[in-house]
């Protein structure tokens, strides 16, 4: 449910708003997004966080990363570790959770709503905090992938769970084709 008078703020967990629309077969179309919330309501905010490796000649999302940031989207970032894991397979860790969550803190007395694009169970503790200063928070990801992506606990916890899947129509584009490099080149992760 949103209001159109409502004062609005955007949480875009790259990473693991990436991996949903991926398990879901579509590309996120952000400027479709972002017009798509500016009809919803007043459109204060629109953040993106994602962790970019340093010394990289091309990152696949470099591109994405400058054409958010020209186009009304307020970017955080910050180097991504890079390392091996047990198989020989390379990983990369880039975890963005802290700031979000600062961000989402400091901007929740300007906003009446703050919309969420992760499906992270670590979140659950912030969507409670947002709430009790009065602030409705609704969560986008997907139930519809196998398995899920949105934790059962922050889907529980937000005021609206927004399924991605139901988006795609509005915010989904036909998923690009890559430029020769692996699944996991192409999407910073979390490993724990």
């Amino acid at each position: 449910m949103f209001y159109r008078d409502e004062r609005l703020a955007l949480f875009i967990d790259g990473a693991n708003l990436y991996a949903a629309a991926k398990a879901l077969g579509f590309d996120i179309d952000y400027k479709l997004l972002r017009a798509e919330f500016m009809r919803r309501g007043k459109l204060l905010r629109a953040f993106y966080y994602t962790a970019l490796l340093e010394n990289d000649d091309f990152s696949p999302i470099r591109p994405l990363v400058d054409w958010l940031n020209y186009n009304g989207f307020n970017m955080v970032t910050k180097p991504a570790k890079e390392f091996t894991d047990s198989m020989g397979r390379r990983k990369i860790k880039g975890n963005m959770d802290i700031e979000l969550t600062v961000d989402a803190m400091e901007l929740a007395p300007h906003v009446d709503h703050i919309v969420l694009f992760s499906g992270d169970g670590d979140f659950r503790p912030l969507v409670e905090s947002l709430q009790r200063k009065g602030v409705r928070v609704s969560v986008v990801s997907t139930i519809r992938s196998q398995p899920p992506m949105i934790a059962d606990e922050l889907r529980r916890q937000c005021d609206n769970f927004i399924e991605l899947d139901e988006l795609r129509d509005v915010i989904g584009r036909p998923p690009r084709e890559p430029r020769g490099q692996s699944d996991e080149d192409q999407a910073i992760t979390e490993a724990d």
